[in-house]
């Protein structure tokens, strides 16, 4: 940390979401600065660096988590990479902040807490900014609160069009395709809203002929007393939303895991045909993200979502991925 006490951070590649949504929250941040980034080729890391106002830039991985003045690496490679990148940042001795799905399968993120329970005092965290927008925590709250009695259901949504074969969420053995991408966003949510696991799940996905990578994926998860559904696709109108449905009314999130920075959301919540709207107030969530996993570090407590629940949301997809092969309902 520098004397100013910040917490420092490396980002591993040049990746669009780093340049776009997190190097920017990181600068805004007060806890926070950028101090170096790294690719695999320098001239390509010089020009990222420039265009993102990062003081250093290095032309390999394993240069910026050599460097001792770097608090945290933020991993925003392609999921393959996740867990190899992660550990190895681990292993030098570095907090990690790491892009969802932060592992390709269940084994993958199993060895990630194995080596991260050797180095108890380093803070990993799977990057669901989501969870640091105000609109759900107010949400959540008011649900917990009783606000729509006893809940019977949640449906998800989350689509995109993407059908660019060079795009690594259209390459599959890497970790490509919708549920990976998005569907893992479908799946948090209700897990994070009911506090609980499913007991099993029935899942469909749609294989795309030319890229070999699930388009659409549906799935119903059964959390015993209630059951939720959700539908990603990659090949879609772009559209977000979620919707919880309880004996006393029900609530609507609009944009519920990327709503524009700095723009007010809205909780519709409906009870006897009759709307409340509720505003909430403008944010960046990428920024109290950063500032959430920066004060954890500082505090030495756990991490804000700690890798149990990412080990919990990968049992999720690989059920989906069996049930869709088995064609049947399957246990988690």
């Amino acid at each position: 940390m520098t004397q100013a006490n910040k917490i420092r951070w490396g980002i591993l590649s040049t990746a669009k979401i780093a340049r776009e949504q997190m190097i920017p929250a990181i600068h805004a941040s007060s806890s926070s600065e950028v101090v170096a980034c790294a690719s695999r080729d320098q001239s390509q890391a010089d020009s990222f660096a420039k265009q993102a106002n990062i003081p250093v830039a290095y032309d390999s991985y394993q240069q910026l988590l050599d460097d001792d003045s770097i608090d945290v690496i933020y991993n925003p490679l392609p999921n393959h990479l996740h867990v190899p990148w992660t550990i190895k940042a681990i292993e030098a001795g570095k907090h990690v902040l790491c892009e969802k799905p932060i592992g390709l399968d269940v084994n993958e993120v199993a060895q990630l807490i194995t080596v991260t329970n050797k180095h108890s005092h380093l803070k990993v965290m799977e990057a669901f900014m989501y969870r640091f927008h105000p609109q759900w925590q107010i949400a959540k709250q008011r649900i917990i609160q009783g606000k729509l009695g006893k809940l019977h259901g949640i449906d998800a949504v989350f689509t995109y069009n993407n059908v660019d074969p060079n795009n690594v969420r259209n390459m599959p053995g890497i970790g490509g395709g919708g549920l990976m991408d998005i569907g893992c966003y479908c799946i948090s949510i209700a897990r994070y809203l009911l506090e609980k696991e499913p007991l099993r799940v029935m899942g469909k996905l749609t294989i795309d002929d030319d890229f070999q990578t699930d388009k659409h994926a549906s799935a119903m998860l059964d959390f015993g007393d209630i059951r939720t559904s959700m539908f990603c696709s990659t090949q879609t109108e772009a559209s977000q939303r979620v919707k919880v449905f309880g004996e006393k009314g029900n609530l609507t999130i609009e944009l519920p895991f990327n709503p524009p920075k700095m723009q007010e959301t809205k909780l519709i919540w409906q009870h006897q045909k009759a709307e409340e709207i509720e505003i909430v107030k403008a944010c960046d969530h990428y920024v109290n993200q950063v500032d959430a996993l920066a004060n954890t570090i500082v505090r030495g407590t756990e991490a804000p979502t700690p890798l149990i629940d990412a080990l919990a949301n990968m049992k999720v997809i690989e059920a989906i991925f069996a049930s869709d092969k088995e064609d049947a309902w399957v246990n988690i």
